[in-house]
């Protein structure tokens, strides 16, 4: 099975002729709500076509992680093994302000994409900045501790954009309020809405995304409260093809 979504994967990203560029962190949050027949759904949403990145494409909310995002105040510490694999690094490791944005980028994307506040409670008199005012106004701050890594991959060398991506879960009660409109205020994402993690598979996705579900799926199968021990892929490029690491 892991040999197939490599391969797969690699035939997707044959194109190299494109200049080089290094890869930019990102986060990708997937939220996850168990039914009571015990079959999960996760919420995504649709790319708008005016996009010229994956125009039309079903994503799960997510995006490169901003300078900011390193000081945002959280709640909560990740799981010390969580935090041990989001610190992991071809290059050596991440600094503990660098780890905490990846989940600061995902909770900041998911509110701008799809409307959501992922979070817990706070006391009333912090106040975020940016995006995050929208926080502080309802008393909701981003929480570290439910949050678990699912897969990390990078885009291969000479893609047009290329990005170092954490897809990170959290369970849907990790849902702390959302706006009304359905969306969020940057209008990247339309029908956004839960799908099964069958259902979804037959939309049409970007490679990574339909690999990081399938991924998801099998860990699902032994292991339906994501333990933070539990090892996560990590997909990157060498020489000709994909390597998939566990971490």
């Amino acid at each position: 099975m892991n040999k197939a979504l490599v391969e797969r994967l690699s035939n997707a990203e044959r194109q190299t002729h494109y200049p080089n560029v290094r890869p930019k962190d990102a986060a990708t949050l997937l939220i996850l709500d168990r039914q009571a027949n015990g079959e999960f759904k996760v919420l995504m949403g649709r790319r708008h076509q005016r996009h010229r990145f994956m125009p039309g494409m079903f994503v799960f909310p997510g995006g490169r992680v901003d300078p900011a995002d390193s000081r945002v105040p959280v709640i909560g510490n990740y799981h010390p093994d969580v935090l041990q694999k989001l610190a992991y690094s071809l290059k050596g490791p991440k600094t503990d302000a660098r780890t905490r944005a990846f989940a600061v980028a995902a909770v900041r994307e998911t509110y701008e994409e799809a409307g959501v506040f992922v979070g817990s409670k706070a006391d009333a008199d912090w106040q975020g900045k940016g995006d995050f005012a929208a926080f502080s106004e309802r008393c909701v701050m981003p929480d570290l501790s439910p949050m678990r890594l699912i897969a990390r991959a990078i885009t291969p060398p000479r893609r047009p954009r290329r990005f170092d991506t954490r897809f990170l879960a959290v369970p849907a009660d990790a849902i702390a309020d959302q706006l009304a409109e359905g969306t969020g205020p940057s209008g990247e994402l339309e029908d956004v809405h839960w799908l099964t993690l069958d259902a979804a598979k037959n939309l049409e996705l970007p490679t990574i995304t339909l690999t990081i579900i399938e991924e998801l799926q099998n860990r699902l199968s032994a292991d339906r409260d994501l333990a933070p021990e539990t090892p996560v892929p990590f997909y990157y490029w060498r020489r000709k093809g994909f390597i998939r690491e566990e971490v």
